[in-house]
């Protein structure tokens, strides 16, 4: 199977794109900040020549010391705006870090908030004005407006899925993405490049049928193009897996939702999950703890077959080839039908000697299944195959 039969754009074009993307993000918010640090600096200018005027005056009520005070005040307080200006960016910044894992919000929500923190703002800058009746409570005041404003928008544009929600809005401005919630799984690159997904379908277990992102293909498409090789072939051997699926009766769709404002794959599998209302299947434990998080549901393939496979006594006789050496001096490695390790101790010298007698000494659940320690059986003991 070619690279462009799998719908994959070549690996160098992609990456272009991505830093592209990444270099535009990053204009873009410098941008932002230094517009901003330059509005705080305004005000803390205007509020400085104020400040110096009125200690001139006072200093020098007949001379010039108005002015000479104005000019020093402007003066101090354009280097000290500077630095207000980028300590509260660094702040708005940090508290929007704190939203970062919800979905992305729209203009709209954005607009209400900030919107909001103007008007409340200004309530809090008139009634300051009302107590303090000094020309300083003006330019508090717009030093306010603009602070929360900002940051309005800012949490707005994060988090404007939940308030579109919560003001009954989804339909006109953030309608659900298809396919509609159901039975299909939404599985990543770990799933579509695991043996289970074949499992599942030729057994019939996926009624549901798959939903795969567009960034999740192009991601095994990457791999599959990538120098190592075993990675190429797993991720070409899921790629595979995705045709032999359909040819089964399987209903495989590939979702072109994408994310463009998340980075993190993880994020973003997760982000389409929650505005597609899919469970996502994966092979990945740390997805698993992700959605978690999320409250999303997950179906860990891993967990499922740990589960579903044999149990394992101790003093249990197994026949097992053995494949390789393990991580400890004499230790040989096989694998039982199933997929999960044997390990035996002092049987190095066995490894391709075909099927041998082993007994079970003890088990270990792992990530990839379950991981079974065992030792030489007794040559003159019949087993049965394990």
């Amino acid at each position: 199977m070619g690279q462009s039969e799998r719908g994959g754009a070549p690996h160098w074009k992609r990456s272009i794109k991505d830093d592209d993307h990444t270099y535009g993000s990053t204009i873009s918010e410098r941008r932002r900040s230094v517009i901003f640090v330059e509005g705080m600096r305004l005000i803390v200018v205007l509020l400085g020549a104020l400040v110096g005027y009125e200690i001139g005056r006072r200093i020098d009520p007949l001379g010039t010391g108005g002015v000479t005070g104005l000019l020093i005040g402007a003066g101090v307080s354009y280097v000290l705006g500077g630095v207000i200006g980028r300590l509260i960016d660094s702040g708005l910044k940090r508290g929007v870090a704190l939203f970062r894992n919800s979905p992305p919000g729209e203009i709209f929500a954005g607009a209400i908030i900030s919107t909001s923190g103007m008007m409340l703002g200004l309530i809090i800058g008139l009634a300051m004005v009302a107590v303090m009746r000094t020309p300083y409570a003006f330019v508090v005041t717009a030093g306010l407006v603009w602070i929360l404003a900002a940051f309005g928008w800012r949490l707005g544009m994060v988090k404007g899925r939940q308030i579109v929600s919560a003001a009954s809005l989804s339909r006109i401005l953030a309608p659900a993405t298809s396919p509609p919630p159901g039975h299909a799984l939404l599985v990543d690159a770990s799933a579509v490049m695991d043996r289970f997904l074949v499992i599942l379908g030729r057994s019939g277990l996926m009624p549901g049928g798959l939903v795969i992102p567009k960034f999740v293909v192009d991601h095994v498409s990457a791999v599959a193009a990538s120098p190592d090789p075993v990675a190429s072939r797993r991720a070409s051997r899921g790629l595979e897996a995705i045709e032999a699926l359909r040819e089964m009766g399987v209903s495989v769709s590939i979702a072109p939702d994408d994310v463009p404002e998340v980075d993190d794959p993880t994020t973003k599998l997760l982000t389409l999950a929650r505005r597609t209302g899919l469970r996502i299947g994966t092979c990945s434990p740390h997805v698993v703890d992700r959605a978690e998080e999320w409250q999303l549901s997950s179906v860990n393939f891993h967990a499922v077959a740990a589960e579903l496979s044999p149990d394992r006594i101790p003093g249990e006789r197994l026949m097992i080839e053995l494949v390789k050496e393990g991580r400890q001096p004499h230790q040989a490695v096989g694998y039982l039908a199933e997929g999960d390790m044997v390990v035996v101790g002092d049987a190095s010298h066995l490894i391709d000697s075909g099927p041998i007698p082993v007994t079970v000494l003890s088990t270990r659940p792992t990530n990839q299944g379950v991981m079974v320690f065992a030792k030489l059986a007794p040559s003159d003991y019949v087993v049965g195959s394990g």
